[in-house]
């Protein structure tokens, strides 16, 4: 690689190793995200507007909450 400039460097980089990396990522983001158990915190999530219709949210009325 003698010769070659950074710019080539990186872009040789990037079009091989750096596309591969961030395919595997993203891949494994897809995964993460449509994990099996993960459908009911998905849906917790999904409900927050909902949680309080008739009253402000307390200190107590978050799941969780200590």
């Amino acid at each position: 690689m003698e010769g070659q400039d950074t710019y080539s460097i990186f872009r040789a980089f990037a079009d091989s190793w750096m596309l591969l990396a961030m395919f595997v990522f993203f891949i494994g983001v897809v995964v993460w995200a449509f994990r099996p158990g993960s459908n009911a915190v998905h849906k917790d999530t999904a409900n927050i507007p909902f949680r309080h219709e008739d009253k402000p949210a307390g200190d107590g009325d978050t799941p969780g909450a200590q």
